[in-house]
């Protein structure tokens, strides 16, 4: 369902490029964005593999010339990409510790939104993907590469989140393109894809409400939704190679479960808010109209800062 109705960046830049095809092109990059002024908010236009994309971007004011990371943040099934920036409210997190963050939005209609198309896992309601649908895995990566030319990016510091169908994409992003996204922050939505080609192990940070109505903590949902988030994290520690698992209560209603000890420094984190519905916790403040649907929010623990705090340790 979509989250949010949201008005178009004001100030924004519309940008259009030619066409790419991520089997090639986009993976032949040259040149940097660095030194190259770019508009702090834009909305670019892009033709990869035949397919219109739409991708909201925003950086931090100045640093042109300075290699920041970038963070693609993935909506939810049924949104947008403008509605992802409102929902989680990362922009601001992004002006105070300096990354660029990019909103890309997919291409399965669903309501007033869309949905990601990952691979072999049916949409919600259990509908089939369309047939030739656009490959989003091929699209995220060759969006990475796109935005290394426009903007001043560190190609070791990429990184990736998402919420719900959003991060069920993400959590793909990790199996199959370990070596372009540093580490990854499934939030309400942690699955552990089979099967899972990494080819190295990579750092994931998960955030789940327990009173999730959508996407219910212990499984047993929708045909996406089998297994439970504790299922999910665990088969993450062993495809990372963890042989240390703790459980703590770092504050009031957030219970931590974190698999240390892994290969190449991954850690895997669990954070499970409890008493929170379908939501990006911490994130700004929904209408009844919508937690009635999803759940209650929580503000026990500031998501977009944790995120970053997890994601600056790593890089490729």
């Amino acid at each position: 369902m979509a989250l949010l109705v949201v008005a178009p960046l004001l100030g924004a830049t519309a940008w259009t490029t030619t066409s790419v095809s991520s089997a090639g092109g986009a993976s032949a990059v040259t040149k940097t964005g660095c030194g190259t002024p770019s508009p702090r908010n834009a909305t670019l236009s892009l033709s990869v593999d035949g397919f219109t994309r739409t991708v909201v971007v925003h950086r931090p004011k100045g640093l042109d010339s300075t290699p920041l990371p970038l963070v693609l943040n993935l909506h939810g099934s049924g949104s947008t990409a403008l509605e992802q920036e409102e929902f989680t409210g990362m922009n601001a997190t992004a002006n105070a510790d300096e990354f660029i963050v990019a909103y890309p939005q997919a291409l399965i209609p669903d309501g007033g939104g869309f949905d990601w198309n990952v691979p072999r896992v049916p949409l919600t309601g259990d509908r089939a993907v369309p047939a030739h649908a656009a490959s989003d895995i091929a699209f995220l990566t060759a969006l990475v590469k796109i935005l290394e030319v426009r903007y001043c990016v560190d190609p070791q510091r990429v990184f990736a989140t998402g919420f719900s169908g959003g991060a069920r994409e993400v959590s793909q992003l990790a199996c199959d393109d370990s070596t372009t996204f540093a580490a990854v922050a499934p939030v309400s939505g942690l699955r552990r894809p089979t099967p899972c080609t990494s080819k190295r192990a990579v750092p994931v940070i998960s955030f789940h409400g327990s009173a999730d109505p959508i996407d219910p903590f212990g499984g047993h949902g929708q045909k996406y939704w089998t297994y439970s988030v504790t299922t999910a994290a665990r088969k993450w520690s062993s495809q990372d190679g963890c042989s240390n698992v703790t459980t703590s209560t770092p504050s009031k209603n957030i219970k931590l479960t974190v698999y240390a000890k892994c290969a190449n420094g991954a850690v895997v984190e669990l954070y499970e808010v409890l008493g929170e519905g379908h939501e990006w916790p911490g994130g700004p403040s929904l209408p009844a109209a919508f937690t009635s649907v999803l759940g209650p929010q929580s503000t026990a623990i500031d998501a977009n800062s944790a995120i970053w705090s997890f994601f600056r340790n790593y890089k490729t």
